[in-house]
């Protein structure tokens, strides 16, 4: 077994490697900028899958995407996350057979192959590693694996990913909020924190906003959102206040509602040039397709049920569109996405019931 940089993460697998294993395992990590989740899956015996499968362990660490935290500790957060699962799975990394991280920030193939070569470092050489955007987890969580149809992540940050069947792929958005990142959650709230500072100074209309995000942040004026807001400027942290802005939509708060409803037009806008992009929904664009959401935004949070609207807007395009929001985490879909991967790449078939052939 490999000696690792943090080899005090794999002390359990002395234990292990005593005792006779014979677990065959996959596991699925969906890396965002707010958390990275790792799942241990068992091997399938059947393909393509027909229901999510059980999960044997789940672990959480920190942010894993490169370009928000920096290399060092996105390594190293894969790698606590990997140890951890494994530790809690009671299996050593001799067990898996493959393993899919999908994680964000990964959109040129110079990511995939740094993050690779991290894998590389961890795992035996017969291990079959697979490295995605996040996009592919959150679609293969509602899709059960199968890379098809679009996906829309709408968290702190915001994307939308499409994939045919013949392997093309097309995103819109997903450029992070220096580059604008309308709809996310980020951008629903940094308007929200504006709006109420264009009030405080005359500028703009008064606002619901400004007290409901007050309490919200245990602050006594609008003035000292200055120094919380650039205390520290992480993007999840202004994220957080999104419910907060449904809440002042729900209860009728103008300005709110407008920040919410223009985020949902952007949202739209996204899906709406991925899909035809990739001609999702065929020349005369009622062909159906799954439209994969994921993420925060569009949960309901206090009577606002921003995902709703949303696809009561994409009927209108598309109404072939077979909108999915998922049972499982993205990080089960991950484990899914191994198995799919693994599947094609090792040559194996399955009979007419799925099961698999010897």
């Amino acid at each position: 077994m490999k000696k690792l940089r943090n080899g005090h993460l794999w002390e359990f697998e002395a234990e292990i490697l005593g005792r006779k294993e014979d677990k065959r395992v996959l596991l699925g990590v969906d890396g965002g900028t707010t958390s990275t989740v790792c799942v241990c899956i068992t091997m399938p015996s059947s393909y393509p899958l027909t229901d999510p499968p059980p999960v044997l362990a789940r672990a959480v660490a920190g942010c894993s995407n490169h370009n928000s935290v920096g290399e060092e500790a996105a390594k190293d957060a894969i790698e606590h996350v990997l140890a951890e699962t494994l530790m809690k799975a009671h299996c050593c990394r001799s067990a898996v057979q493959a393993a899919c991280l999908a994680v964000s920030g990964v959109s040129h193939p110079s990511d995939r192959q740094r993050i690779l070569q991290w894998l590389r470092e961890i795992f035996p050489s017969d291990v079959e590693l697979f490295v995605r955007n996040d996009s592919a987890a959150a679609l293969a969580c509602g899709t059960l694996g199968r890379l098809h149809g679009c996906v829309l992540i709408a968290g702190t940050g915001t994307i939308a990913y499409g994939f045919t069947e013949d392997g093309s792929e097309a995103w819109a958005a997903g450029a992070g909020p220096v580059l604008g990142d309308q709809g996310s959650g980020y951008a629903i709230a940094q308007q929200a924190l504006t709006a109420v500072m264009r009030a405080r100074d005359g500028r703009g209309p008064s606002t619901t906003l400004t007290t409901a995000i007050l309490d919200r942040l245990q602050l006594s004026s609008p003035d000292e959102i200055i120094g919380w807001a650039y205390a520290d400027s992480s993007w999840a942290r202004i994220a957080a206040l999104v419910p907060t802005v449904k809440a002042c939509a729900a209860a009728g708060d103008t300005l709110a509602r407008k920040i919410l409803t223009s985020a949902v037009e952007e949202l739209v806008c996204s899906i709406k040039a991925v899909v035809k992009r990739l001609t999702l929904a065929g020349e005369d664009e009622m062909k159906p397709f799954p439209l994969v959401m994921v993420g925060g935004v569009l949960e309901t949070d206090d009577g606002w049920d921003l995902g709703k609207q949303l696809i009561q807007y994409i009927y209108k395009l598309f109404p072939g569109v077979h909108p999915i929001q998922p049972k499982v985490e993205p990080a089960v879909g991950a484990a899914m996405l191994a198995w799919t991967l693994y599947f094609k790449a090792s040559g194996r078939h399955a009979d007419c019931n799925g099961k698999l052939r010897t």
